[in-house]
């Protein structure tokens, strides 16, 4: 029998699918230029109990397991491997419980971070965490890679939010963890090493997640900058000074004019740097608002101006989370044919080390040949330097990746790390190693060994 009848057998009508040309959608995430393989069945479970199934079922095969939220990752986490089962979660979709007295909820894995917000929202809480893709990314794919997002430099990423969990073994055993009190630290952690495991440990079927009540009224304001290293200046000079913005990005010239030509909203597109920044202190939000000016002005700044009113504010923020799109259409129009691609890569520095990484991107970019652009949680030192390729050119294909590996040398040498919040997934196995060194890798490794003995969890990712 093979796999596919094998799970046909098991599961209800509908589940599996084999077709083709279904199947082709399920091959990658949003990880440009790494390879992705084709999988011999897709399921798409409703319930703990068909994960656990499929996964008993593969195992007895042989076949590898591959576990897929949204697929909106940008480290080929979700890429199908050859031959595998892939896991498709988006239909347990259900928010189980909002308790606003121990401010948790409880979810199902393919519950989209924008419908959760707003399910809390209507009781009067907050989830914090807000990856640039919240509007489509799930919360299962959020804490597979420990998803960061816009306000992460005052509130945290998914990780400080994730209370516990439940899990389908590479056995097909159900484990859970965590707690759903305020305190506990009864053993080890099990939760935190599930959460940015990137389905490799085993694949995460429902979560409890923390609440906080809502942030208070906020002002932004936006500051430009004559550099890109005199925009990373100011970080440091806000992080110096103690404060606190509840947001804190960083979009360089390239993604300026990118967005603009994407969808026109008036922004200053002659700026070399622009630093938006936002308050939700309440009362006290025009003066801490006022604290950043200062010292943005102080570094530089050649302007700085605050959002007049909420829908000012809203479309400066709405700019900054069109960045990605933009740049993909920007990279498309870059060479004939629409070949244009990008290789987004991801590397935080700490944040006195900020301009020094700003400045050395755009040095690589002029010894390589090619156009990199510069977007970011600088509030984070965390920086997505995009850069764009022709695929239909191994010169330029070669100039992206010998780019791309210089910014994660240097993203190391001034003290940082090779991913701040996509993950390692296919595209930084071996900065991963370099980075943890041969002792962390070991230990990396036997952890793996000891949950998935026979590498069927999404195998080849992140070791």
């Amino acid at each position: 029998m093979t796999i596919a009848t094998a799970l046909a057998a098991a599961l209800p009508e509908g589940t599996v699918l084999t077709d083709p040309d279904l199947l082709a959608g399920y091959r990658r995430d949003e990880a440009d230029l790494v390879p992705a393989g084709t999988p011999v069945a897709v399921v798409r479970p409703r319930s703990t109990a068909e994960v656990a199934t499929a996964v008993r079922v593969a195992a007895g095969h042989g076949v590898p397991v591959v576990p897929q939220g949204a697929r909106t990752g940008l480290a080929g986490a979700a890429n199908a491997v050859e031959g595998c089962v892939v896991i498709a979660m988006t239909g347990m979709d259900r928010i189980l419980a909002i308790d606003p007295v121990n401010r948790t909820a409880v979810v199902q894995p393919g519950v989209v971070n924008a419908v959760l917000a707003k399910a809390v929202a209507a009781e009067g809480l907050r989830y914090p965490p807000d990856p640039g893709s919240w509007e489509s990314c799930t919360i299962g794919g959020n804490v597979a890679t420990n998803a960061g997002g816009m306000c992460c430099v005052k509130y945290g990423v998914t990780t400080e939010y994730v209370l516990g969990l439940e899990v389908v073994l590479a056995t097909g055993e159900v484990l859970r963890t965590g707690r759903r009190t305020a305190k506990g630290v009864a053993g080890y952690d099990l939760t935190r090493l599930f959460v940015g495991s990137e389905g490799t440990l085993g694949i995460i079927t429902e979560v409890t997640v923390a609440l906080r009540p809502p942030a208070e009224a906020a002002l932004t304001a936006v500051a430009v900058f004559p550099t890109t290293a005199a925009a990373g200046a100011a970080v440091a000079a806000i992080a110096g000074e103690g404060l606190s913005p509840s947001l804190l990005e960083l979009l360089d010239a390239t993604h300026l004019a990118a967005i603009e030509a994407y969808r026109p909203m008036g922004l200053r597109t002659d700026a070399r740097a622009l630093l938006l920044a936002a308050a939700d202190t309440g009362t006290r939000a025009a003066d801490d608002l006022a604290a950043i000016a200062a010292l943005c002005e102080r570094s530089g700044a050649d302007e700085v101006f605050a959002a007049t009113d909420v829908t000012e504010a809203a479309a400066l923020l709405e700019a900054r989370r069109l960045a990605h799109p933009a740049m993909e259409k920007l990279a498309l129009e870059s060479f004939p044919g629409g070949n244009g691609g990008l290789i987004i890569d991801d590397v935080a520095v700490p944040r006195a080390r900020l301009a020094e990484l700003l400045d050395g991107v755009d040095r690589i970019a002029a010894e390589h040949g090619v156009a990199i652009g510069v977007v970011g949680h600088a509030g984070d030192g965390n920086m997505h330097p995009n850069i764009v390729v022709d695929r239909a050119d191994p010169a330029s294909l070669e100039r992206g990746r010998r780019a791309f590996d210089a910014i994660m040398r240097l993203g190391l040498d001034l003290g940082g790390t090779c991913t701040g919040e996509h993950g390692v997934g296919l595209l930084k196995r071996e900065w991963l190693a370099r980075e943890v060194g041969p002792v962390g890798m070991r230990v990396q490794h036997a952890i793996k060994q000891a949950l998935d003995p026979a590498n069927l969890l999404n195998p080849g990712k992140i070791l």
